[in-house]
């Protein structure tokens, strides 16, 4: 995908991450009435586009400072903010969206 700033993500991951998001809000679209199906969709696009571009800024972060993992508690899964780098971004977004509509 980008593969100056992490070279083992690749555009299959992309397109695998947001299928499983959109179909995953369907699925809560079924079951949560609480948001109309329109909004369930949006939340998913925010949350690939927060997704794909938090890991990307965590990756040159890390790669900016030569390191391989970002903690210890998680061996072998690049450490703490490998695993929640896409949260941070997306959440305050996801947030802003449910105030506004």
């Amino acid at each position: 995908m980008f593969e100056r700033i992490s070279p083992k993500k690749s555009w299959e991951g992309v397109f695998g991450g947001a299928a499983l998001a959109i179909a995953m809000a369907l699925t809560m679209a079924y079951f949560f009435k609480s948001l109309a199906l329109w909004q369930w969709m949006c939340i998913s696009a925010i949350i690939i586009v927060g997704g794909v571009y938090g890991d990307l800024v965590e990756s040159l972060l890390k790669r900016s400072i030569e390191i391989k993992d970002s903690g210890t508690s998680l061996p072998g899964h690049g450490g703490f903010l490998d695993r929640f780098d896409g949260l941070f971004i997306s959440a305050p977004f996801i947030v802003a969206f449910l105030e506004i509509f």
